[in-house]
């Protein structure tokens, strides 16, 4: 039997998880109304929660971590205002340009290290001065995980606290939300705890429930009362009012019970695999924080890399650099196959070349 059909090891992204039986039986049961109306129960206990867990006095679920980014720039800017933000952020540069095109918000996209933050001296630099001529800028927004890099809390702090100086208000996409709390033990003695710690920085954040968490659906934006009332309303002018939404909320609410603590086995598998990739000529691991490897494939060989891999049922990324993201449908085994896969691939390379040279030196 071929590899791929016995194994099939898909490490594109943390979304292609599947609901397990337990989180699927929870949708099922889940008591649901009309949220537009705003009598779903399974939403509202939803809301209540995750506003609880981060600190924050309401939460709005909505259906895609994208849609729940744009209702808090649109919440927290107006037309013509300005956001900051880096150069390869998320929000910025994966989201089709929404903040731009459906909120009239301009992005001042600046300058990220190795770790996704941005220089504070950049930041307050890009600042407008209140001037007819400049956008006003009225937001500072940060990613973490950034690229699998949990942001440091000191960053964390003095860049927050540099915003608000001047003024700002300040937002944070956490679509590896409770990765990086994970991932970050100093904010708190445990998961809650430090995602409660690292949320404190932030006037708003977005929670990703269909990542690590593994739910099949939903995000969910937490703020102020004022700013949740006015991200509703964004939310129904984007199309995101959606009826018996329970039964979508009942799996994020299973995730929240479930699936935080185990975040930590992601974790271990990406060090696995990083540490079995750091073995391999032609292979360099560029990063390896949370459960985000980054690797460089010697030679322009990557996209031989990975159809040599999709052949044997191992599915990565090539978008920015080789990335494979563990998640809770991976286990030890399929990492271990897939670091055989890419093993094979680079023996065969090797043999292919020394029968070139040997051919070559044939000649002569």
């Amino acid at each position: 039997m071929p590899d791929h059909q016995a194994r099939r090891v898909d490490l594109r992204s943390d979304t292609v998880t599947q609901p397990t039986a337990a989180m699927r039986a929870a949708m099922m049961a889940a008591p649901v109304g009309d949220d537009v109306f705003g009598d779903d129960p399974s939403v509202n206990a939803l809301q209540a929660r995750i506003a609880d867990i981060t600190g924050k006095q309401a939460a709005l679920f909505m259906p895609t971590g994208t849609q729940s980014n744009l209702c808090a720039l649109m919440a927290h800017c107006e037309r013509g205002d300005e956001y900051i933000v880096g150069q390869n952020a998320h929000t910025y540069r994966y989201e089709g340009g929404g903040a731009a095109v459906l909120g009239s918000i301009q992005p001042q996209p600046l300058a990220q290290g190795s770790t996704g933050e941005m220089a504070l001296a950049d930041i307050a630099a890009a600042i407008k001065p209140e001037d007819i001529h400049f956008a006003r800028t009225r937001l500072l927004c940060l990613e973490n995980t950034w690229n699998g890099h949990p942001m440091p809390l000191s960053y964390l702090a003095q860049a927050t606290d540099l915003a608000r100086e001047h003024g700002l208000a300040t937002h944070l996409d956490g679509a590896r939300f409770f990765n990086a709390a994970v991932a970050t033990p100093q904010a708190g003695a445990d998961a809650f705890a430090a995602a409660r710690h690292i949320a404190s920085y932030f006037d708003s954040v977005s929670v990703c429930f269909s990542k690590g968490l593994g739910a099949p659906v939903g995000s969910a934006l937490c703020g102020s009362q004022a700013l949740i009332g006015r991200a509703l309303r964004w939310r129904k002018m984007l199309g995101g009012g959606m009826r018996q939404s329970g039964v979508l909320a009942a799996a994020a609410s299973h995730a929240l019970d479930h699936h935080i603590e185990r975040l930590a086995q992601d974790h271990a598998l990406a060090q696995r695999l990083a540490l079995g990739l750091s073995g391999i000529d032609g292979v360099r691991v560029r990063s390896a924080q949370t459960n985000i490897v980054f690797v460089d494939v010697a030679d322009g060989r990557a996209p031989a890399l990975l159809a040599h891999l999709a052949q044997h049922g191992v599915l990565a990324t090539g978008l920015i650099g080789l990335r494979f993201v563990t998640h809770l449908d991976v286990d030890e085994a399929g990492i271990d196959h897939a670091l055989a896969c890419i093993r094979q691939f680079f023996r065969g390379q090797a043999v292919a070349a020394a029968s070139a040279h040997v051919a070559g030196s044939a000649v002569y």
